[in-house]
């Protein structure tokens, strides 16, 4: 019997999964990797944001300034030309016509603005993919003025993203507006919307009109290009565009948009943006390197309140251009005249070649340096020779010889020998040194006060004798003159060298009755926090004893009536003063040092190089015109 077969039982086929099922999945699941990485990249952006001190957005350095013996600004010192100013003292014009040009979202976004990046993106794209708008908010604008970010590219657009959030969270709307328009630059060297305001439109912040304002805005993407005083027609056009913008948000009405419009821009002169260069600027650079630290100079912010006269100062630099141009059209000067050099010329000289001059004025009262003039040109030659020029002092340190014999019991009137210095008239150690006038006449038995006012060298020699060669060496000393001056009869005739600041300075015991006036420049230094850091002490040291000092003073105003410097009055002298001439051998160097009852005034002439100036270029004759000039100027 066959076995009957049962049909066997297929398997039916498994289902496949879905590709489309697998691609979502995998796409899911990539896509939360994603996140995930982002959110840990954004997340690492934050944390090396949070390493940055906010601080710094409104620790703005300001250029110190300096001001003049009345308070009125003088300068400023080198670094970013800015005045920090806060919130309430900005136009609010300003603030709108800002928000209007760069971010009219800025009270609707917290740092980063999604909606102004895809604005950004599209309006890039329609104007084929070259950059027309950018998407960086104020707050960013901020950030990357504030830190340095690093170069354009992702990375830095990530940190100053991430930074920008963070100030968000950390200062306020207004905090973030103040420090973004102190900190901005507005081209032509101005920082900071005070310090455009100024310059632009000679008025502070706080006082600027819509079309003022407007034309401030426009100039923030391209400062310099859009400044008024490289480009007014440029300037105009930002101008207008932003006002545009501005009525068309509401920030203005149809009426102000349109007397707005109608203003003209007017580019004014331009004013100083960088510090004045000149030698009184010089002096007090020097001087605030040595009464201040180097990090409190550094930090910036400060008030120098100095003692610089600002029109005399003005005077004594004219005085010395245009003095020192008249020598040289003298038939008797062979030397070149002085004209412009170039800077490579410049660069290849180890010295002036031209002539040259200084001169320094003190206050009688204070000590306080009221003028000082380092030379000719400060353009050219930046050497300040009134208080770094060692130059040989010749016949102008006579009036210490003749204080000092007074002092020993000289009298004026004493007679003494002008004739040649014979055998006995110094010690024997000395009897070789045989001077002569220089006029070279002697004139026998003549009162000791004529020896000065007339500068008569053989007399000045013998009447030093009587003073005592230590006791003259002493005495310049102590008045600052020379730390080792010769204890030898030519110390009588100044065969040594000094500065004029030291002359001038040692002068000053004559206009105060023996007390030299230490000179100074600086008066106090206020720090930006208005606390005074520095004031000068005004130190004096008694020299000389009054009685001489006043003795010597009177012969001194004879120098001026009938000795030496008698041409003073023809040169336009119309006040009491006194002083005396000095020229050294060969005329190379010309001196005038005196005062009147307002401050004591010093003048050298010379060559850096010392050479013959011409012939007779006594003190007389090239230095007193100078003189003459600041003295009367400062009255």
């Amino acid at each position: 019997m066959s076995k009957s077969r049962r049909p066997s039982k297929k398997t039916p086929p498994k289902k496949k999964k879905g590709c489309l099922g697998g691609l979502f999945w995998l796409g899911v699941k990539s896509g939360v990797l994603l996140l995930l990485l982002a959110a840990v990249v954004l997340l690492g952006y934050y944390a090396w944001a949070l390493t940055f001190d906010l601080r710094t957005i409104s620790d703005m350095r300001q250029r110190s300034a300096v001001y003049d013996r009345d308070g009125k600004f003088y300068s400023r010192l080198a670094g970013e030309n800015r005045i920090v100013v806060p919130f309430d003292k900005i136009s609010n014009d300003f603030v709108n016509a800002l928000l209007a040009r760069e971010d009219t979202r800025f009270y609707y976004h917290h740092g980063i603005d999604p909606l102004g990046i895809a604005r950004a993106v599209v309006r890039n794209f329609l104007g084929g993919f070259r950059l027309k708008e950018g998407a960086s908010t104020l707050t960013q604008q901020l950030a990357r003025n504030s830190f340095p970010l690093g170069g354009k590219n992702f990375h830095r657009k990530m940190i100053e993203a991430a930074l920008s959030y963070r100030i968000e969270t950390e200062l306020t709307k207004e905090q973030i507006l103040e420090a973004y328009m102190n900190r901005i630059y507005f081209g032509s060297g101005y920082y900071g919307v005070e310090t455009a305001s100024q310059a632009y439109f000679g008025k502070p912040a706080s006082r600027m009109t819509v079309a003022e304002a407007a034309l401030l805005a426009g100039l923030i993407r391209s400062p310099n290009r859009f400044s008024p005083f490289n480009d007014p027609e440029r300037a105009t056009r930002e101008r207008n565009t932003v006002l545009g913008r501005m009525l068309k948000l509401g920030y203005i009405d149809q009426a102000q948009y349109q007397t707005a419009l109608a203003t003209k821009v007017v580019a004014g002169p331009r004013p100083r943006s960088t510090p004045q260069e000149n030698w009184a600027m010089d002096a007090i650079v020097r001087d605030l390197q040595l009464v201040i630290d180097q990090d409190q100079l550094d930090e910036g912010g400060l008030k120098i309140y100095t003692t610089i006269d600002s029109d005399l100062q003005k005077a004594a630099e004219r005085a010395v251009k245009q003095r020192l141009g008249e020598i040289e059209k003298d038939s008797a000067f062979k030397h070149k005249a002085f004209r412009a050099l170039t800077n490579e010329e410049i660069a290849s000289l180890a010295a002036s070649p031209f002539l040259q001059a200084a001169a320094l004025a003190v206050d009688n009262r204070s000590g306080g340096i009221r003028a000082i003039v380092g030379g000719r040109d400060y353009e050219y030659s930046k050497f300040n020779r009134a208080i770094l020029g060692q130059r040989q002092v010749g016949s102008s340190i006579k009036p210490f010889v003749y204080a000092k014999a007074f002092e020993a019991g000289l009298h004026p009137g004493d007679p003494i020998n002008d004739n040649r210095l014979g055998p006995g008239d110094l010690p024997a150690a000395f009897r070789k040194y045989n001077p002569s006038n220089s006029d070279n006449t002697y004139r026998g038995l003549l009162p000791a006060a004529d020896g000065l006012v007339l500068s008569r060298n053989t007399m000045s020699v013998r009447i030093g004798k009587i003073a005592g060669f230590d006791n003259i060496a002493n005495c310049i000393i102590r008045a600052g003159i020379a730390a080792n001056p010769p204890r030898y009869p030519s110390i009588c005739l100044g065969s040594f060298e000094a500065t004029l600041k030291d002359m001038t300075a040692a002068y000053t015991v004559f206009a105060t009755g023996g007390t030299k006036l230490q000179p100074y420049l600086i008066d106090k230094i206020v720090d930006a926090d208005n606390t005074v850091i520095y004031r000068a002490t005004k130190a004096s040291v008694p020299v000389l004893s009054e009685s001489s000092a006043r003795m010597t003073s009177a012969i001194m105003e004879d120098v001026l009536i009938r000795g030496t410097a008698a041409r003073s009055r023809a040169l336009g002298l119309r006040h009491r003063a006194a002083g005396k001439t000095g020229t050294t051998n060969d005329y190379q160097d010309a001196w005038f040092l005196g005062f009147d009852d307002q401050m004591t005034c010093g003048v050298w002439v010379g060559f850096d190089a010392p050479e013959k100036i011409m012939p007779g270029g006594t003190g007389a004759e090239l230095a007193l015109p100078i003189w003459v000039d600041i003295i009367e100027a400062g009255r």
